[in-house]
């Protein structure tokens, strides 16, 4: 059998295609491999600087001039690897889990520096949950930390479930688990004071669909934009439509660059009855229903939604990046009005 027919044969592509999935496997393998070394080892090399500091008053005199001096004198033995900033990184890295490199197996040396540069345990905590559960990759890790995501789906919460949420990560299992607040689409590079229509902003959504699904967040499939419904010969269009695999559900999206109306959110209602009788199959849950806008008063989603279907939601979105330092002051003030009170509490 000569070149050409291999190449058709259905069989020896049967065999070239098994071949590349094993090699594929076998490299991510050895690669995972690599990262589980180099994280423990740097996880030991940690312990051993702290334990040298820790000797007392025979190793002080090394002061602060210590992680200078075994940057140059271990690079001087090994080459990369050991500047200073990555010294400071190893040593922080033991510090932050004394009792072992829990991280070693999930994430790599490159998303531990990240998470090491958050300051705070709780939010810290957040990150390396969520990055494992959802598998990103630095450059998501990046930019959810840019986005301030913690905070946002912190904001509102309880001191319990803040807790609960900086030990965990986000767990899906409600409709309300989706919500964030507010949604960030840094990602458009929309200049300010530049203003969209809501065609432009869907489409510019859909032509960044990558990290648009990656601010919903896990779990989300695209469906369609401008998804027909026709209801007695009137033909409605729901901007965006996505499935949500572990809620088992339609998430149906409005897009408003106004206020949003009362009769916006009855839209949205019926877009949800009609889903609910007409495009779910064995199996589906109940749709959701997100109305995203720049602006939300409150008091009118209260009252339009009065005995409404609770699936429904009014959420605000940015196309900025939201300011870090008042959330972490709301962040803040929650968890402080809660120690209060528990010490009020207190006998």
């Amino acid at each position: 059998m000569n070149g050409s027919e291999l190449t058709t044969d259905t069989g020896y592509q049967g065999l070239l295609g098994k071949i590349s999935e094993v090699y594929a496997t076998g490299q991510a393998r050895a690669a995972q491999a690599v990262n589980v070394h180099i994280t423990e080892t740097y996880w030991q090399i940690g312990r051993d600087i702290v334990e040298f500091e820790q000797e007392g008053n025979a190793r002080a005199a090394y002061g602060k001039g210590l992680l200078d001096r075994l940057s140059r004198d271990l690079t001087l033995r090994h080459g990369k690897g050991f500047s200073r900033s990555n010294v400071v990184r190893i040593r922080q890295f033991y510090l932050a889990h004394p009792k072992g490199a829990t991280l070693s197996h999930q994430l790599s040396w490159s998303h531990i520096v990240e998470l090491l540069k958050i300051d705070d345990p709780l939010e810290r905590g957040f990150y390396e949950q969520q990055a494992i559960r959802e598998k990103w990759a630095v450059r998501e890790l990046k930019r959810q930390k840019e986005t301030s995501l913690f905070l946002r789906l912190a904001a509102g919460k309880d001191k319990e479930a803040i807790l609960q949420l900086a030990s965990q990560g986000q767990v899906v299992t409600g409709p309300t688990d989706l919500l964030r607040d507010p949604y960030v689409f840094e990602f458009l590079k929309i200049p300010e004071p530049h203003q969209v229509s809501e065609t432009d902003l869907e489409t510019r959504l859909c032509d960044h669909l990558q990290p648009f699904l990656l601010e919903l967040g896990k779990g989300f499939t695209f469906v369609g934009r401008q998804y027909r419904i026709t209801l007695n010969n009137t033909h409605y269009r729901v901007d965006l439509v996505f499935y949500h695999r572990i809620l088992r559900c339609f998430v149906l999206i409005d897009l408003k660059i106004n206020d949003v109306k009362h009769h916006d959110i009855g839209q949205m209602n019926m877009y949800l009855g009609y889903f609910a009788t007409e495009e779910n199959t064995e199996g589906d849950n109940p749709p959701i229903g997100i109305i995203l806008t720049r602006n939300k008063d409150e008091l009118l989603v209260e009252y339009a939604t009065y005995q409404m279907n609770s699936q429904l939601f009014v959420q605000k979105y940015q196309l900025y990046l939201p300011d870090r330092e008042e959330l972490r002051r709301e962040l803040e003030l929650t968890l402080q009005l809660a120690e209060d009170h528990d010490c009020d509490e207190k006998p």
